[in-house]
């Protein structure tokens, strides 16, 4: 997602910047060092410079993985994603144990509980510094509620609770700033439309990629008060997304899902059963993978 380190890069708040991967990753410092910021950007490479990369970092942005193909789900990148997430979370625990750990890589109902679980290993777990990002959802309701209402979308608010994936994604339509509302039918339609518009991008990319342009402005805008999936404070579950107060280094306050309309309580109802199952998918892969002594 290459808008993510432009946007951080371009940040007065960011004084340095380390971007890894497994390829590639001097090029693009190189081409980031030449904004005119402050910022100094270094390219890391490699599972040798991982450590050298997370050393000291206060924010850590997990976007790696492999993109969707047609007729594929987002839980259909677990098997990539889970080793991927479990690496670069013990990387963490051992090098920044402190930072914000914000996991963007899918599917994030999943991955949240692999990175929790790897740094409770470490004794360096703090459920108010990790993150499942899902500005994303919020993002594309503004837009398509936006469209529907002919407001302007850089006005309009929605929170979006629950999950990263089909039915467990709940856009808060009753919350929403400024109000709107919609018949039953016009609701139903766009609750779908939100909770799939990722397979809608796959499809029209036609198997060359999944959704990264609209990924990219979503990250580089999670901030200050935002959605996303942390250890749960509504007893239901044990990660879940809410709306959430962000100070620089941990969530401030969690208000929880405030008053819901009687057509969300039933959409947070069907959301549960799917997100418990990825949320146990993540926690038994770490089990297992103690129990085969496998490293990170």
């Amino acid at each position: 997602y290459s808008g993510i380190p432009i946007n951080i890069e371009t940040s007065p708040l960011v004084s340095q910047l380390s971007i890894y991967d497994v390829v590639h990753t001097l090029g693009v410092a190189a081409d980031l060092s030449h904004i005119e910021t402050g910022a100094q950007v270094t390219g890391y490479i490699g599972p040798e410079q991982l450590g050298a990369a997370l050393k000291g970092c206060e924010l850590v942005l997990v976007p790696a993985g492999v993109p969707r193909k047609p007729g594929m789900s987002r839980d259909d990148l677990f098997y990539t994603s889970d080793t991927i997430v479990a690496t670069l979370a013990d990387a963490c625990a051992r090098n920044c144990p402190e930072a914000m750990l914000c996991i963007i890589t899918n599917p994030v109902n999943s991955t949240v509980p692999i990175a929790s679980e790897i740094l409770k290993k470490h004794g360096v777990y703090n459920p108010k510094r990790v993150f499942g990002v899902t500005t994303l959802d919020i993002v594309r309701a503004n837009t398509f509620m936006a469209e529907l209402t002919g407001l302007d979308p850089a006005q309009v608010n929605v929170p979006v609770v629950g999950g990263h994936v089909g039915k467990t994604i709940v856009p808060l339509v009753s919350q929403c700033t400024p109000k709107v509302e919609f018949s039953a039918d016009t609701l139903a339609t766009l609750m779908g439309r939100i909770q799939e518009a990722g397979t809608e991008v796959v499809k029209a990319k036609s198997g060359a990629g999944s959704a990264t342009l609209c990924v990219a402005y979503a990250e580089a805008r999670f901030g200050v008060v935002e959605c996303a999936i942390v250890s749960s404070e509504e007893g239901e579950c044990k990660f879940f997304s809410t709306p959430l107060l962000l100070s620089r280094h941990r969530v401030e306050r969690n208000p929880g899902l405030g008053k819901l309309s009687a057509f969300e309580q039933k959409l947070v109802a069907e959301a549960l059963g799917g997100l418990k199952a990825s949320i146990k998918k993540g926690e038994d892969f770490v089990t297992n993978m103690s129990g085969q002594g496998r490293q990170h």
